[in-house]
């Protein structure tokens, strides 16, 4: 059975890493998906095909989640497409996925750096849900995407680790302010997850992997299937009692 059956779900950053594994899990469910990419067209069109390949729909759209100032472009294109391909104005699934990460001590982090961080990771997901609240159904999911740094501590994450950690508590505040419509808000906080993001890092520190193994309960380092589930699973009917909650899915690390 189909849980996410005639929904549509907008993903940002959705052409690769978790974004993609998200994207696919929803459409695995039913639902339709709204693509989002910053850079890389072909990747995101090969992400389409995939969820086609599927039996559903698919669209991929040019997003910069880090400049606010094409939010309202964005949305109204989203609704022109939606009124064209779906017969609809409104969406039901948000996934603010899309991010970047940085690893930098505090005393060597820039204010470009820790600016980007803000605009991309904080700003970004506030006023992308804002915008996006008049075309969410009432009844609909809001899912944000954080990170276990928010809750553990490794050198080199503060300024990424705090804007996640604001986004925790933002999903908080629109699950509270979003009751009335029936839209609940949760947060997925991801552990040590070995994607393209995360790429360089695994790859200049050969012991990397193994050392974040060694403090996870379950022996590993998670992978992007590990993920995508969880998301999938909040923007069904069986998680509508669940609402202004932070789910870790990290295999148990730091226990």
């Amino acid at each position: 059975m189909k849980t996410l059956e005639n929904k549509i779900a907008l993903v940002t950053g959705s052409s690769r890493g978790l974004g993609k594994e998200t994207a696919m899990r929803l459409a695995q469910q039913g639902a339709d998906i709204l693509v989002t990419y910053n850079s890389n067209k072909a990747q995101a069109e090969e992400t389409v095909k995939e969820i086609e390949a599927q039996g559903q729909k698919a669209v991929a759209f040019q997003f910069n989640v880090g400049d606010s100032t094409t939010f309202d472009t964005f949305f109204k294109e989203i609704k022109s497409t939606l009124e064209r391909d779906w017969n609809t104005s409104k969406f039901d699934i948000l996934v603010n996925n899309a991010g970047i990460i940085a690893n930098t001590p505090i005393i060597e982090t820039t204010e470009d750096t820790f600016d980007s961080l803000m605009n991309i990771q904080l700003k970004g997901p506030f006023f992308i849900t804002q915008k996006a609240l008049s075309l969410l159904n009432d009844g609909g999911r809001i899912i944000n995407i954080s990170t276990g740094l928010a809750r553990f501590s490794l050198p080199g994450y503060g300024a990424y680790a705090s804007m996640k950690a604001g986004i925790e508590a933002f999903t908080r505040y629109v699950a509270k302010e979003l009751g009335s419509r029936q839209i609940t808000a949760n947060v997925v906080a991801p552990g040590a997850i070995n994607t393209d993001m995360n790429k360089n890092a695994f790859e200049n520190n050969p012991e990397l992997e193994k050392i974040l193994s060694s403090v996870t309960a379950l022996g590993r380092v998670g992978v992007a299937q590990d993920i995508g589930g969880v998301v999938a699973f909040l923007a069904s009917e069986d998680a509508r009692w669940i609402n202004g909650q932070r789910i870790e899915a990290s295999g148990g690390m730091f226990l």
